[in-house]
């Protein structure tokens, strides 16, 4: 959440930053008024309560003197009123105040093109060789089912559209490619961390997901429960309403869990396939740190999801969003863009933002500085990676003419030294009732 101060300092600068992600300025016309509007009453109230403290004075006074206090009793009582009444008028318009105040998106950092669509990102880099097939390449899906490892029409027998059943060494693989993952971070000193999948409105919130994305999630319980879209939520919520010891900084930490969304809006969009599901296997990187550190970071956590498409030798890109590309939360974001041979394009596989103190602020998370004053962290995260993407361009890219995979060389001592994927070894029980 954006500090209203500084909105009231500088609106036109708010106006120019925010607008280009979109936002209309008069939305910040409306923080404006409401804030103006709210010191208005705030001052009324404190005016009206010196009045009553006054009247309360001459009643003790009169009392004091035997003396009759009836009309300083009823001013007393009027006023006492209207200051409830004012109360009641400052609550309602905070209410509409933080609430316009919480769809505010973060400012975009200078350097990020300016842009309302994905069009106009800046490629940062290209790394790894596109490989060159001397047949046609499959797509993912094709491989999956016909090697019997992805079984997408029983999973939509079962749960409906844009699930999947991974079977056999399908399974196998999606386990030994985020258990390298997490190897890989806790390598780069992040601590793993196995949170809660179900988490709380006031957790949503924090991270920015709510009140503006509530029709992207799965929400059980009635409105309090969320199944979380991402670790990010549970990670970043860690410390809510905490204040993080200084010597502890930065905090890196690293999760693997199932991410649940609804993909409302993306009818028609990747419907074959493991790019767009509504379940599917995340691990998060996440960073507390402080404000003079976070830009660094922000590289650092890029190139810690960079080691692992390097280390499993697929192609890849890195691109800087645009200001009306990045999520709501970012500043600042890369995205990691793998190359899929079938489709003949890059497809994302991980985003890296810096959210500066735009969510602290939301979950009321602090250090102490060395001079003793709170001050706001600064977040940071990134997928390191979406697992189910990955699994996909290692089908592409790792695919044989004979429709058989290659693993890996890395995944191999995850993978029982098995070193390829095939019809005779893909899924045991098939295989043994051939025999």
């Amino acid at each position: 959440m954006i500090d209203i101060k500084k909105i009231r300092k500088d609106p036109d600068f708010y106006k120019e930053k925010l607008g280009t992600r979109g936002l209309p300025a008069a939305e910040i016309d409306e923080v404006i008024a409401l804030d103006k509007k709210r010191r208005e009453l705030l001052q009324e109230t404190e005016n009206l309560k010196a009045e009553r403290n006054e009247a309360s004075k001459q009643i003790g006074a009169a009392k004091r003197a035997k003396q009759p206090a009836d009309e300083a009793i009823a001013k007393m009582r009027a006023v006492g009123q209207k200051i409830k009444e004012l109360d009641e008028q400052v609550e309602a318009n905070d209410a509409i105040l933080n609430d316009k105040l919480s769809r505010l998106p973060n400012v975009p950092h200078e350097g990020v093109p300016v842009g309302l669509t994905e069009e106009g990102a800046v490629e940062m880099r290209k790394v790894g060789n596109v490989r060159e097939f001397d047949f046609e390449p499959k797509h993912h899906w094709d491989i999956g089912e016909e090697l019997g490892i992805l079984d997408f029409d029983r999973g939509a027998k079962v749960s409906g559209a844009r699930f999947v059943y991974y079977v056999g060494l399908g399974a196998q693989l999606e386990r030994a490619v985020y258990n390298f993952m997490l190897d890989e971070h806790m390598k780069e000193g992040y601590t793993e961390v196995l949170p809660p999948y179900i988490v709380k409105a006031q957790a949503m919130y924090g991270t920015g997901q709510f009140p503006k994305f509530k029709e992207g999630v799965y929400q059980v319980n009635g409105e309090d429960m969320t199944l979380i879209p991402t670790a990010e939520v549970p990670l970043t919520n860690y410390y809510s309403g905490e204040v993080i010891p200084e010597a502890e900084l930065p905090v890196y930490v690293t999760a693997l869990t199932p991410c649940f969304r609804s993909e409302a809006g993306a009818a028609g969009r990747d419907t074959r396939g493991l790019i767009r599901m509504h379940q599917f296997n995340k691990v998060e990187m996440v960073k507390y740190t402080k404000p003079e550190d976070s830009w660094e970071e922000l590289e650092k956590m890029t190139a810690n999801a960079e080691n692992i498409l390097q280390k499993l030798g697929l192609p890849y890109h890195v691109i800087k969003l645009t200001t009306g590309d990045m999520s709501f939360t970012a500043s600042e974001t890369h995205d990691l863009e793998l190359w899929m041979p079938a489709q003949n394009k890059y497809r994302e596989v991980s985003s890296c933002s810096n959210c500066l103190d735009f969510q602290a602020r939301r979950m009321h998370t602090q250090y102490r500085d060395e001079n003793g004053k709170l001050q706001y962290v600064h977040t940071l995260n990134g997928s390191g990676l979406a697992v189910g993407r990955t699994v996909a361009a290692i089908l592409e890219n790792y695919q044989n003419a004979d429709g058989s995979v290659t693993v890996p060389e890395v995944l191999v001592p995850y993978f029982h030294g098995i070193t390829k994927i095939t019809k005779e070894n893909a899924v045991p029980f098939r295989s043994k009732a051939r025999k």
